[in-house]
């Protein structure tokens, strides 16, 4: 056993070395108690030996470390997931994407390119059938009508679904009941629900009805007024679960900042946009990205209105987003529809960054 001596003036150990540790004469060291520091020093006893487990110091073992094993234990089901349902397909996806003629049954492809994402960016030709072809889909309605959807429904799901969270978290009467009404859209199927919508907005349906109109919603009509009832549609399909983190945030807000804002005479608005908005910022950040993953996503709507063909015009497919884009082609043209998916995935990584980028001078923590 030795006695090694720790001196931290200037961040430098000092003491005669021995065996690559520092050590001190134990016939210079006055009395000490282990693990106690004394004028900038920290003594205690160490083992002269060759430790034989890296996770033995001083001769003590380390807990935690010894049983790092049951930690990976317990996360190799999630690793095993992750790996088989996450990783797995995005490798192969990016794999495919760079593949010729990929064959969606057999697996086979015809070597290596980037040709295929210069097609469906409409740089380049590809050969069909009937000769070289050009694809328009992908730009021509797939990519507007993402960004369309993406940046009208996400600032007004969150915008409304903060105002209804301040409004319930206001009501004492009836607040367990309204926002478990509130709630329902969530837990409904979102392809049952899109049946009603295409109903309410049918030609012969409620919303010409009650104003008088005779308006092509959502069949023989162009892609501004489909996209009404598509937005509105997943406006309202999405707001529960918003409201539901938002209120979350607001119940955890200490009453004591709109007493002090009550006894200053705030107005409420002032209130709302100093106290309430900065606190609820987190929660807010975490909808935007997740809000804003969804709507890159989304297909279950249209599919839900529009059908399986995503057109209100025969033949135009003009109500196409990027994932429909994706799912139309994956058996029939599968290296175009992977490198769709690895585009859509890429925007997505981008856009998640710059909002992470911004929130550092707007999230309080």
């Amino acid at each position: 056993m030795g006695i090694e001596l720790f001196s931290f003036i200037k961040g430098r150990r000092k003491g005669p070395k021995h065996h690559g540790r520092v050590f001190a004469e134990p016939e210079k060291v006055p009395e000490y108690t282990p693990g106690i520091q004394e004028d900038g020093k920290i003594i205690r006893l160490v083992n002269n030996k060759k430790l034989k487990k890296p996770y033995r110091v001083t001769g003590i073992d380390d807990v935690a470390s010894k049983n790092n094993w049951k930690a990976w234990l317990y996360l190799a089901p999630v690793i095993i997931l992750v790996v088989i349902f996450l990783l797995y397909p995005l490798i192969n996806t990016i794999f495919i994407s760079v593949t010729k003629n990929y064959n969606y049954t057999t697996g086979k492809y015809d070597g290596f390119t980037l040709e295929n994402f210069g097609v469906i960016l409409h740089m380049i030709p590809y050969q069909s059938d009937n000769g070289p072809a050009w694809e328009t889909s992908f730009t021509t309605n797939a990519i507007p009508n993402t960004f369309i959807l993406t940046f009208i429904t996400v600032p007004v799901s969150i915008a409304l679904a903060l105002l209804i969270s301040v409004l319930l978290n206001s009501i004492k009467a009836f607040q367990k009941f309204l926002q478990t009404v509130f709630f329902l859209p969530y837990v409904t199927n979102a392809i049952a629900i899109g049946m009603v919508f295409s109903v309410i907005f049918d030609d012969k349906g409620l919303i010409n009805y009650i104003f008088g109109t005779n308006t092509h919603w959502i069949y023989n009509t162009p892609t501004a007024t489909a996209m009404v009832p598509l937005c509105l549609f997943i406006v309202w399909n999405s707001i529960p679960f918003k409201i539901l983190i938002l209120l979350s945030g607001l119940q955890g807000i200490d009453k004591q900042y709109y007493q002090a804002a009550q006894i200053d005479a705030a107005p409420k608005w002032k209130t709302f946009g100093r106290i309430t908005v900065p606190l609820l910022s987190p929660q807010i950040l975490y909808l935007m990205i997740t809000s804003f993953i969804g709507a890159f996503k989304e297909y279950n709507s249209i599919v839900a209105i529009f059908g399986k063909r995503g057109e209100t015009l025969a033949g135009q497919k003009n109500m196409y987003t990027v994932v429909f884009y994706v799912y139309d082609n994956i058996s029939s043209n599968t290296s175009f529809a992977a490198a769709a998916a690895v585009f859509l995935f890429l925007i997505i990584l981008v856009f998640t960054f710059i909002q992470f980028w911004a929130s550092n001078k707007r999230v309080y923590y």
